[in-house]
């Protein structure tokens, strides 16, 4: 059964989740993030079929989120980069990651990835931030609210739904 596109909605979580595509596509970001670029090695990592793995990677490539760039030409081979508008999914996956650490649901005792501060070598946090004073939000205190964009839908869903009452916990 193939899913509903997400064409029309008027939905920034979906637009996102339409150009990373699926959940491969979404372990083949993390790959790259991580720092692997060739085919093989994503299939390594992700034990995908070929035939998906190719699939996925036309896929974000046709979204913008990844570029296919040649490095050998006899037999001709090639590898992948985030491109810029790749890279700004960075955030999501590391907040992935966290709330999968919290949630326990990696199969391990411990989180199995550590985000640290290149600098420093101390874990990196993540938070909700005050775009005026700069200052940290505690999440009981976030509100959902329609955007300048917002269509009647959106503004239904916002205005409507519980998530916009600071309901939204913390995981540490």
């Amino acid at each position: 059964m193939r899913s509903k596109s997400f064409d029309g909605m008027v939905c920034s979580i979906a637009g996102v989740m339409a150009a990373v595509g699926d959940r491969w596509g979404v372990l083949i970001l993390r790959d790259l993030f991580c720092g692997l670029s060739r085919y093989d090695d994503f299939r390594r990592s992700t034990g995908v079929t070929n035939a998906t793995l190719s699939d996925r990677l036309k896929h974000l490539e046709a979204n913008g989120l990844i570029e296919r760039r040649r490095y050998q030409l006899k037999p001709e081979r090639f590898e992948y980069v985030l491109t810029k508008k790749g890279k700004q999914i960075a955030p999501v996956m590391f907040v992935l990651a966290k709330v999968g650490d919290c949630l326990e649901v990696s199969g391990t005792s411990a989180p199995p990835m550590k985000f640290v501060n290149r600098k420093t070598g101390a874990e990196v946090g993540w938070a909700f931030i005050d775009e005026v004073t700069d200052e940290m939000v505690d999440p009981i205190d976030l509100a959902i609210e329609a955007g300048p964009g917002a269509d009647d839908l959106v503004r239904w869903r916002v205005s409507h739904g519980k998530a916009g009452r600071g309901t939204t916990e913390r995981c540490r």
